[in-house]
């Protein structure tokens, strides 16, 4: 059905309840010739009469009433779906669907959701936590929250903030709480790393100096499970500081090496390429941009980029990046925690 069809159908209607086309025509505000050559081509595309004419009035056919219970049927469907569109354009409402890694449950949400729910009642959340690729145009999916650049145009994405990473260890795994000069000196413990992270490197504050670490002893894909290794004391690791905050403030992480620093990983709220978002995603993502604005995730300080032995500077290396499948015209958003 076009809209050409539905525009009949609210011509017909109108004939129908009113009983004649000129007056049809005063109430939808069009001539009355217009009228007769929408009733005409509906009647020639169904290829039956609609109406009885004679002089004074019109009626309906036996087809007509039963054409005519259907168009109201149709009309109403019509309408109830544009208001219900117009809502969501003027007012955030419906279910908002969120995908996060995993590690964003811990908390780092809560206010900011907190706040959306309470000014936008009519608002419901349903969040994905998950690690991994996600098709966020097929699942259906309002808004992802996501680690790295983006390489695919047909997604946009939004700038949260940038955090830092912090080499952690627990303390009962440091031999009598040994500490550390130079990165070289890891070589004989275990790092625990992430398998997209497979080198990290340090810059030291002052010379300058770039020092990668390219060696690990334990592999996890999950940044929660990376962390709770460290935690247990199994090896260091380079972890993000909103992540593991608490665990440094209570003592059960300590940073390695704190005139070394590591390179930063950014965080990226990102939607479909749509020209007109919903008010939902709209309040979402402004509300999202206020809060990592705002909240005190960012560095105290930057390194200047790494500079190599040949003098060239050293590139940053993401977390995990944002990138489409090869063999679909679908884009896969990679999350790092």
């Amino acid at each position: 059905m076009n809209k050409n069809m539905i525009k009949g159908m609210i011509v017909f209607a109108a004939i129908a309840e009113k009983g004649s086309m000129s007056a049809a025509a005063q109430q939808l505000n069009l001539s009355s010739s217009a009228v007769s050559q929408q009733v005409t081509k509906l009647e020639m595309d169904m290829g039956i009469s609609l109406f009885h004419r004679n002089t004074r009035n019109l009626t309906l056919t036996e087809a007509g009433s039963l054409f005519y219970e259907n168009c109201r049927k149709v009309i109403a469907i019509v309408e109830s779906t544009e208001q219900k569109l117009n809502n969501l354009k003027g007012i955030p409402s419906g279910e908002l669907k969120i995908a996060a890694p995993i590690g964003f449950g811990g908390g780092l949400l809560s206010e900011p959701f907190n706040y959306l729910l309470a000014a936008h009642p009519q608002i419901s959340l349903n969040l994905l936590l998950q690690d991994g690729p996600i098709d966020i145009v097929n699942e259906g999916i309002d808004l992802a929250i996501c680690i790295g650049p983006l390489s695919d145009s047909n997604l946009i994405a939004r700038h949260l903030a940038d955090w830092r990473m912090l080499l952690c260890a627990s303390p009962d795994y440091l031999p009598m709480h040994k500490i550390f000069k130079h990165p070289a000196e890891l070589a004989v413990f275990n790092r625990i790393n992430h398998p997209c992270a497979n080198s990290e490197t340090l810059t030291h504050a002052r010379s300058q100096e770039c020092f990668e670490l390219t060696s690990q002893r334990i592999t996890v894909n999950n940044m929660q499970a990376l962390i709770q290794l460290t935690l247990d004391g199994l090896g260091f690791a380079a972890l993000p500081e909103p992540e593991v905050h608490k665990y440094l403030e209570s003592g059960q992480l300590v940073t390695l090496l704190p005139e070394w620093s590591l390179n930063t990983y950014s965080v990226y709220s990102v939607t479909s390429a749509r020209d007109k978002q919903p008010a939902k995603v709209k309040e979402a993502l402004n509300t999202l941009s206020q809060y990592f604005s705002q909240a005190n995730f960012n560095p105290a300080y930057h390194f200047k980029p790494c500079v190599q032995k040949d003098g060239t500077k050293g590139s940053v290396t993401n977390i995990l990046p944002i990138k489409p499948k090869q063999a679909s015209h679908h884009t896969d958003v990679d999350h790092a925690s």
